[in-house]
């Protein structure tokens, strides 16, 4: 099936997740059937929905008059039977609770039809080792981040037996919907940003706990520093700025050889200062990209500065 021919999707788990990966279903003209085992929950989640609609429509993202045509493409169940009937896709958002996960499976699988793809939004569990199903190849993980209304990553992971088919449809709905989809070649715990958000905030909780620095100390000096940085040349990417040759010899001196960085340095290419690292850089020169470099972090600093992003919230 192509992702632009989708009509209909399943969201199980009216939480914070859930509700707000309905309401960007809904945004995007699709029908979506949202079901959570409390009556409660659902009702919140409706509320919720029209806040976050209210609030993008306030930051200009959406107009108004919108909202209630987007809520009236959110239908409410108790039970998965009734909310997995005729869609293309379903996506599970319940608790990280191995039994819980398996029996929403067996119940997605028994309920959806035969062709529709089956997802889980895990964070960090080993999914593919939890469910049975009878068709693997229909099962992929689909990993949002809170908001999801908000945030445009879906990291999009297949397990041992997924097939390719459902990977390509999974990544083309999250584009179809306006989200940022990254395709792994495989599924491994955690995903991307959780493993890399994991390091700082164990190191942050270390600084913390020995007294070096304040909480609120950390928080400005990542803001300050990586929050700058990040969002214009990522992790990897920085490493061609500081140079492949300085972090070749910090490597080495830890006694670690890491193919991605010796293999660009053993043909000579260092990064920005050769036009090429682990990054190509089409053969500009070191000035002309520092210089792009230099005006985005400007721009970013000053945006901080305007939006009061150095503060906390």
């Amino acid at each position: 099936m192509d992702p632009k021919d989708v009509r209909k999707v399943a969201v199980i788990g009216g939480g914070t997740m859930g509700h707000s990966i309905a309401q960007v279903f809904a945004q995007a003209g699709i029908e979506v059937n949202l079901m959570d085992v409390k009556t409660e929950v659902l009702e919140q989640a409706l509320r919720r929905m029209k806040g976050n609609l209210q609030t993008l429509a306030d930051y200009g993202k959406l107009d108004a008059k919108e909202i209630p045509y987007i809520l009236g493409n959110v239908r409410t169940s108790t039970e998965v039977s009734r909310a997995a009937k005729g869609v293309d896709f379903a996506l599970e958002t319940v608790v990280e609770i191995p039994d819980i996960k398996k029996k929403v499976f067996s119940e997605l699988e028994g309920a959806c039809p035969p062709g529709a793809v089956l997802a889980s939004n895990t964070s960090g569990l080993e999914i593919f080792k939890i469910i049975e199903v009878k068709d693997p190849s229909r099962t992929v993980t689909a990993h949002w981040f809170a908001p999801p209304h908000i945030i445009p990553l879906v990291e999009v992971a297949p397990g041992p037996q997924t097939s390719p088919e459902v990977v390509r449809f999974t990544a083309g709905l999250m584009e179809r919907i306006g989200k940022k989809p990254i395709v792994m070649t495989q599924f491994v715990q955690r995903f991307i940003v959780n493993r890399l958000q994991n390091a700082i905030v164990f190191s942050a909780m270390e600084i913390v706990s020995n007294g070096w620095a304040t909480p609120e100390q950390v928080d400005l000096a990542v803001k300050a520093s990586l929050g700058i940085r990040m969002p214009i040349v990522g992790v990897i990417q920085s490493l061609d700025f500081t140079g492949l040759g300085l972090v070749h010899d910090i490597n080495k001196s830890l006694g670690l050889t890491i193919p991605l960085i010796e293999e660009p340095f053993a043909k000579g290419h260092l990064g920005v200062s050769t036009a090429k690292g682990i990054y190509d850089y089409g053969g500009r020169t070191e000035e002309e990209i520092l210089r792009k470099r230099d005006m985005l972090y400007l721009q970013m600093i000053d945006h901080l500065e305007k939006v009061g992003g150095f503060k906390p919230v």
